[in-house]
């Protein structure tokens, strides 16, 4: 059985320069948390 298993030892995610959490991905050059990386900061609003 041969699985290709190349895309999952590869880094994703590395540390914001804005927030300093660990979720700023490479390829999309933009951080999941703050949104450094796009024009604004990004605002999470969570509604009940």
């Amino acid at each position: 059985m041969a699985i290709n298993m190349g895309k999952f030892n590869k880094p994703v995610h590395r540390r914001c320069r804005r927030c300093g959490r660990h979720t700023y991905h490479i390829r999309k050059k933009r951080c999941s948390a703050c949104g450094y990386g796009a024009s604004k900061k990004l605002k999470k609003t969570f509604k009940p």
